[in-house]
């Protein structure tokens, strides 16, 4: 609920309590002049899925002052000067800065994050009440410059597969932009390492399946045009944009959560700000079965990838040496030196 104030703001009403929307006429999407008060509009109309996906979880905000097409910063730490209401948590970052971060304990706080021209949320993979213990596996397809978002769902399909051979069940939602993301919802009994390595030996395995399609290589020399399954996005203390956000692009498009059967009938370019809400009002949310699962099939499967001589894959540079881990040199330059 809204009411205009006196002096053009705008209070809304939600979650038991009032965020006051300054400057709610401003446009942050230029493709059909859509404002921040429509991007609150939005996030109300798909509340109860958004805080389904994040609630609960520390989010890293990135805030576009001129909107979705101008400059962009991060912001970890939450403001001094906010709300009493408001909740945080202690984040710390790979390169093990300590913040204080928004957690998304429910709709209110999303909106006072909007106010500050956040458009959508980078989430963390664990709850803020227990931050030792990573309840979502996020398998990253980023597919080569230029491919078709075909190429990008037809290797969704090959994760199902792999997922469904070793009992588990994943969730996938479009990213806003190219690439597709794909969840497992973890019963919370596993560290970020534990994921991480999972993750590495799922991306091995994909490769094995379908060399002609996939691709593990850390490295962007050895890709080649095949979809690259980022287990880096797995690592402790990493983010990645969540389920329900809106990018930073003029059309306004949302990583929306799909079911699976619609992902080769769907383009994520269609899904807006302006079309999802309706389809959530005709359809639901397509996460509503996700049930925690056990992340020791996908364990066993690094386990057998260790006895069989391979190691740990490298890490991104903000992380230090970690054991096991291989030079942190691309092949290319290995070679020469």
């Amino acid at each position: 609920m809204a009411s205009r104030s006196a002096d053009s703001a705008t209070v809304i009403e939600v979650a038991g309590r009032e965020v006051t929307l300054s400057n709610p006429d401003k446009v942050l999407f230029p493709e059909r002049a859509e404002t921040k008060l429509d991007l609150v509009e939005y996030y109300l109309g798909v509340e109860s899925a958004v805080m389904a996906a994040v609630g609960g979880r520390p989010v890293l905000m990135q805030r576009f002052p001129n909107g979705a097409t101008g400059p962009s910063f991060f912001q970890k730490r939450v403001p001094e000067h906010r709300p009493e209401w408001l909740e945080t948590a202690e984040v710390t970052t790979p390169n093990g800065t300590v913040s204080r971060a928004l957690v998304a304990a429910d709709m209110a706080h999303v909106i006072w994050a909007v106010n500050l021209a956040c458009l959508g949320f980078h989430v963390w993979a664990y709850h803020a009440g227990d931050p030792e213990h990573t309840d979502e596996l996020r398998v990253d397809l980023d597919p080569p410059d230029g491919a078709p978002f075909t190429m990008v769902a037809e290797a969704a399909d090959e994760v199902r597969r792999l997922l469904s051979d070793v009992g588990s069940h994943g969730w996938p939602k479009t990213t806003g932009n190219r690439g597709i993301h794909i969840y497992v919802r973890l019963s919370p009994e596993w560290t970020a390492l534990q994921v991480r390595a999972a993750a590495v030996a799922l991306a091995r395995e994909l490769e094995r399946r379908r060399p002609d399609l996939f691709t593990a290589s850390w490295w962007k020399e050895g890709r080649g045009r095949r979809v690259f399954v980022d287990f880096n996005q797995n690592a402790p203390h990493k983010t990645i944009f969540g389920a329900w956000s809106v990018r930073s692009r003029p059309g306004a498009q949302v990583s929306t959560p799909l079911l699976w059967e619609e992902l080769g009938a769907i383009h994520p370019d269609d899904l807006t700000i302006a079309t999802v809400p309706d389809r959530f009002a005709r359809s639901g949310d397509p996460w509503a079965g996700a049930a925690p699962e056990s992340l020791q099939p996908l364990l066993d499967m690094a386990e057998a990838d260790r006895v069989a001589g391979h190691g740990d894959a490298p890490w991104p540079p903000v992380y230090p040496k970690m054991p096991g881990e291989p030079t942190r040199v691309a092949p290319s330059r290995a070679r020469r030196r």
